[in-house]
């Protein structure tokens, strides 16, 4: 009786796996675009890739530029300059890229994304903690001490710091260490990833309305009448604002467009694989 049932068994796991091979297959047939496709998936994709690249990089050559580049405890003022850098890198580069391998790695089994969605954000983590110290710094130490957390800049920034650190628990725990017991925890993780997702998208958001915030509020401390004359650090500025806004709607737009998402992790997601 027990070998029959354990055939039986087997032959019905058997049939649901080629059922789901089956189903599979079907997305992988829907999931073939045409030209018009493709060149639309590549060109957000790129653009999105420039714009998180560039904003770091125009970050970096403001700040060496035009604010006399980097030190430490020494000099508050130039170790301000870390913060900038620093909190682009981790929130907005590091943390876009994480988000962007949901679309780019396509082709890849989705515990590789998982992992390296993960280290990702494991490296926007000690850029964000520096990033928070040296503001910290140059605050208290500068002659005489600025006041700390007073600005709408500080508070989004706290926040969206609070938001990252629940996001990379919370996800660490629950895609990666409950995966050692897959099978009892299939559901629960089925039923987290939409809220992952959407506070994912939001804390993006937050870091740059905290992104842009900042670099307004910077300009018109330190450039002040001279903001308003359209002088060349004010455009360079404003360039680096404009191109988190484009980096913002880019993203937004390709998280939103369903058909790029690859097919197989819609049917593992909904617990289907």
């Amino acid at each position: 009786m027990y070998e029959f049932n354990g055939s039986k068994r087997n032959s019905c796991i058997f049939g649901y796996k080629h059922h789901l091979l089956q189903r599979h297959r079907h997305y992988e047939d829907e999931n073939e675009w045409g030209c018009g496709s493709w060149l639309e998936y590549t060109f957000v994709v790129v653009c999105a890739s420039i714009l998180l690249l560039g904003s770091l990089g125009l970050t970096l050559f403001w700040v060496i530029q035009y604010r006399g580049g980097f030190a430490w405890r020494d000099e508050p003022a130039k170790e301000f300059n870390l913060h900038p850098v620093l909190m682009v890198a981790g929130f907005i580069t590091f943390s876009g890229f994480s988000i962007l391998l949901y679309r780019i790695c396509r082709c890849c089994r989705r515990i590789y994304v998982k992992l390296l969605h993960t280290i990702f954000h494991a490296l926007a983590i000690p850029c964000i903690a520096v990033g928070f110290l040296t503001v910290l710094d140059s605050h208290n130490l500068a002659n005489p001490p600025i006041a700390n957390f007073y600005s709408l800049h500080s508070w989004i920034g706290f926040v969206t710091m609070g938001l990252f650190a629940i996001q990379f628990v919370v996800g660490f725990f629950s895609f990666l260490i409950l995966l050692c017991c897959e099978g009892a925890t299939a559901g629960f993780r089925a039923a987290l990833v939409p809220i992952h997702a959407s506070f994912g998208l939001t804390t993006f958001m937050l870091a740059i309305a905290a992104a842009l915030t900042g670099l307004t509020e910077k300009a018109i401390f330190t450039l002040k009448n001279r903001y308003s004359l359209r002088e060349e650090e004010a455009i360079i500025i404003n360039t680096i604002g404009m191109s988190l806004i484009a980096l913002a709607i880019i993203i937004s737009y390709i998280l939103q467009r369903e058909e790029f998402r690859f097919r197989a992790h819609i049917l593992i997601r909904s617990g289907d694989l």
